[in-house]
């Protein structure tokens, strides 16, 4: 095992693929009353929403603890529907001497599937892979989905 890795989830949404990627790009701030157990708030630092380049801080909670994340949109591609996160400061910065996490929707029909990828490099080998991270954005959907239904 090395100190970087890649980790790729996926799960399905009903609610639909454009509803998901507005509400992560541009309506970020409504999460909190989607998934109230993990995200708390959300915080435009620069930029504008939905813009490459704006840097953004999340508060939420992490197997049982207030976290603070922030991050920089790296990418955005409409036609796949994805965004492309660099995470820059916060909690997961104590175990990660880098981390990129980005989703694309994959939409077939009236049925998308939302793939969440991290891909890290860890600042000691026996340090943590991101399990726990990839399966907070898995549930995220989830809930996202709930929501929606």
């Amino acid at each position: 095992m090395g100190l970087k890795g890649k980790m790729i989830g996926q799960t399905e949404i009903k609610a639909g693929g454009d509803v998901f990627h507005d509400i992560i790009k541009m309506r970020p701030h409504e999460l909190s009353k989607m998934s109230p157990d993990k995200v708390k708030a959300f915080t435009l630092l620069e930029g504008e929403l939905g813009k490459v380049g704006s840097k953004i801080c999340w508060h939420y909670t992490h197997d049982g603890k207030d976290c603070v994340g922030k991050e920089i949109i790296e990418d955005i591609d409409e036609e796949k529907q994805s965004v492309r996160f660099k995470l820059i400061e916060g909690d997961l910065m104590e175990i990660y001497k880098s981390m990129y996490i980005t989703y694309h929707v994959d939409t077939n029909g009236p049925d998308s599937l939302v793939t969440w990828t991290l891909e890290y490099e860890k600042l000691k080998e026996e340090y943590p892979h991101p399990g726990t991270v990839l399966s907070f954005f898995l549930h995220m959907v989830e809930d996202i989905e709930s929501h929606h239904s």
